[in-house]
């Protein structure tokens, strides 16, 4: 009787036994003879008996599946010609019923003194229990790295969300669902009483639409969970119906088979409620319960930042509403659209602002100005500036008293802000602008043929400022406005961008605005979507578009109006060219030449001896004869002078010129200035010429 089995009568486990409990056994396997001697434990993992076993190691090993036991042999075999003096090799053994048993073996390898292999001893043993650990384990770590993905994406995209708007474009927009880990989604909001659903997400889900608008009551499984603030979580439809019969005849449209219906609380605040739901998943672990809820406080989190964000957003809008103009007065001669954008800032209100104002003689004033700072004592500043500048205006002062007034007033409120305007005074009648700036941008004009200019119009210091600093000088610049062109005012927000220069926002106003529909409101609306909203300013911005109105004549007397700039040379041809297509397209190409050569002296003589441009008139007189008249206006009062040039002179033949080309001509006084006109007419038939003549 051995120790062992003294130990194992006498009540204690021996070795092989506790190695058996174990599942762990042994073997020897002599490479001479190619058998293997497993002991009864070792069996037991291979799945086999003492009774079937006989020895081969290909019995040993017929339950593995062909690529498993093809990997087992590589092993070994490399293992033995290698020259190792050991091996692990870990594999699954199938087994009738469920899932494999893992096995693992531990082997030396015994080799004769040439270096042989002779033998391998080693233990195997079943292992299944801590792959299933393993397994496990890699689970729940990937779940878990899935649900913390699920709560970074959505965190990160709700951070940019800040308004109510925003946050349901993160939860429905391109990558929403996916981000929550859900094939769909349902938002609703709590207002008077009501849950207001603001956005359905996923397909089949437009079958809920005639449940947007509910009072707020336990008839539907969202409503119920806002009321009870406790989450319902849906693993069958078919009990949804049942509870909810109001539901019931929508659910076999919905293609979802579970779903998760949430409250939305923040701060003790009941918002309103969140639905998720699936079309895979049948129930919901602790982990998939907790991120719900997780989702859940963030969405709700965002929302009630984003509904602040909305009502002060109101609240500073509306202030700003009441300081502005309410009706924009209809003027003659023209068109007129102006827009005003509030920052996207909350309740940081600027002191942007516009105004239209009716003065004596049939003209009109026009305004935008900016106060400085973004909040509303700048909002309430500007609307005392507004009303006191539209006050002197309106008594008839000229553009120069009205803005040293309204800088005196700006001072005396002693509010230690300063305003930038621009002010015109407008006759669209001739044309004519009278403009004075305090500080601000300058206007921009769009002709006729859809070049966009930038006038140089001196200012003076911003209002407030030039008070203190005694100098309250805003001296004027008269600018003319041809009929079709349009005059545009703005504040800096519609220019100054972050990263950029002032000079690249105007450069991308002026494009916009030559690239724009020619009619006002048109305009208005292109620049806003083109420049504002594109752009998302972080400034107000203040926006006014004054078109005089086109002046085409008739079919039978058509007429076309352009003005030249001083400091434009190309103006010069642009003009002649537009001269001569104008005659050819009218009928009149015989009188081309002559009209162009005329529109050259006549203007040439302008923005040589005159400081300004000039506004070029080209028109079809009718009857009795139809004739052309062409009219350069400029602002100077300096009549031309017929002189005597000598051969070698190189002016002074002008009016020469006129007298040999146009069959009349003149000078009269307009305004300011004068206006030198010409007439040109077909040369009579010949004798016997004509229709019927021989």
């Amino acid at each position: 009787m051995t120790d062992d089995d003294r130990r194992t009568r006498s009540g204690e486990i021996g070795p092989a036994e506790r190695l058996a409990m174990n599942r762990t056994g042994s073997f020897d396997w002599d490479l001479d003879t190619g058998t293997i001697d497993v002991d009864e434990s070792g069996l037991l993992v291979f799945g086999l008996s003492q009774d079937t076993y006989d020895g081969r190691p290909a019995t040993l090993v017929g339950r593995l599946a062909p690529e498993e036991r093809t990997r087992l042999e590589g092993i070994v075999r490399e293992a033995v010609k290698g020259g190792s003096v050991s091996y692990n090799a870990h594999f699954p053994i199938p087994q009738a019923e469920g899932a494999p048993h893992w096995t693992h073996v531990q082997a030396r390898i015994l080799r004769k003194p040439d270096g042989r292999a002779q033998r391998i001893v080693g233990v195997v043993r079943d292992t299944t229990a801590e792959v299933s650990h393993t397994a496990f384990v890699l689970e729940l770590e990937k779940r878990r790295e899935v649900q913390t993905s699920i709560v970074e994406r959505t965190t990160n995209a709700l951070s940019r969300a800040v308004t109510v708007d925003d946050v349901t474009a993160a939860l429905t927009g391109p990558g929403g669902l996916a981000r929550l880990g859900a094939e769909g989604l349902a938002l609703g909001l709590v207002e008077n009483g009501s849950l207001n659903v603001i956005a359905l997400s996923g397909e089949s889900l437009d079958a809920l639409n005639d449940f947007r608008t509910r009072r707020l009551d336990r008839g539907l499984p969202l409503a119920e969970a806002v009321l009870s603030g406790r989450p319902r979580f849906v693993s069958s439809f078919q009990s949804l119906g049942r509870d909810f019969p109001e539901l019931a005849p929508y659910l076999s449209r919905l293609q979802f088979r579970s779903a998760c219906y949430l409250p939305l609380v923040a701060q003790a605040r009941s918002l309103g409620g969140m639905a998720l739901f699936y079309r895979g998943r049948s129930a919901f672990n602790p982990d998939e319960r907790n991120l719900a809820l997780g989702l859940a406080a963030i969405v709700a989190q965002s929302l009630q930042r984003a509904i602040l964000f909305d009502e002060e957003r109101e609240l500073a809008t509306g202030l700003q509403a009441t300081m502005l103009p309410r009706r924009i007065p209809e003027i003659t001669g023209g068109e007129i659209a102006v827009r005003y954008h509030a920052a996207w800032s909350g309740r940081q209100v600027g002191g942007d602002w516009y105004d239209v104002i009716s003065l004596p003689r049939g003209r009109v004033g026009i305004v935008v100005g900016d106060v400085q700072g973004h909040d509303t004592h700048a909002a309430a500043i500007m609307g005392q500036l507004r009303i006191a500048l539209r006050a002197y205006a309106g008594e008839g002062h000229a553009p120069s008293t009205v803005l040293a007034r309204a800088s005196r007033f700006l001072a005396e409120l002693d509010t230690n802000r300063f305003a930038t305007c621009t002010y015109a005074q407008v006759d669209l009648a001739s044309g004519t602008l009278r403009a004075v700036r305090a500080g601000h941008l300058g206007p921009l004009i769009r002709h006729t043929d859809g070049r966009v200019g930038q006038p140089n119009l001196r200012g003076g210091l911003p209002l407030g400022l030039a008070t203190v600093f005694g100098d309250e000088e805003f001296p004027e610049t008269r600018l003319d406005l041809v009929p079709g062109e349009t005059l545009v005012l703005c504040t800096d927000g519609l220019v100054e961008q972050p990263d950029s220069d002032i000079e690249t926002g105007l450069a991308a106003l002026s494009e916009a605005i030559g690239s724009g529909p020619p009619q006002a409101e048109a305009l208005a609306d292109h620049l806003s979507e083109r420049l504002w909203e594109r752009w998302g300013s972080g400034d107000d911005v203040a926006l006014l578009v004054l078109r005089r109105s086109p002046d085409p004549g008739t079919p039978r007397a058509p007429r076309i109006h352009q003005y030249i700039h001083q400091a434009d040379p190309q103006g010069l041809s642009d003009a002649r060219a537009a001269v001569g297509e104008a005659l050819r397209d009218w009928g009149l190409p015989e009188l081309a030449d002559d009209a162009e050569l005329l529109t050259g002296e006549l203007l040439v003589n302008v923005l040589l001896h005159t400081e300004g441009g000039a506004v070029l008139t080209l028109e079809v007189l009718p009857e009795p004869v139809r004739r052309v008249r062409l009219s350069v206006q400029d602002r100077s009062s300096a009549w031309p002078r017929r002189r005597t040039p000598g051969e070698a002179a190189t002016s002074g033949r002008g009016l020469l010129l006129l007298d040999a080309l146009a069959s009349r001509w003149g000078v009269e006084p307009r305004g300011e200035g004068k206006a030198v006109w010409c007439e040109i007419e077909p040369a009579p038939l010949a004798a016997g010429a004509g229709p019927g003549g021989g």
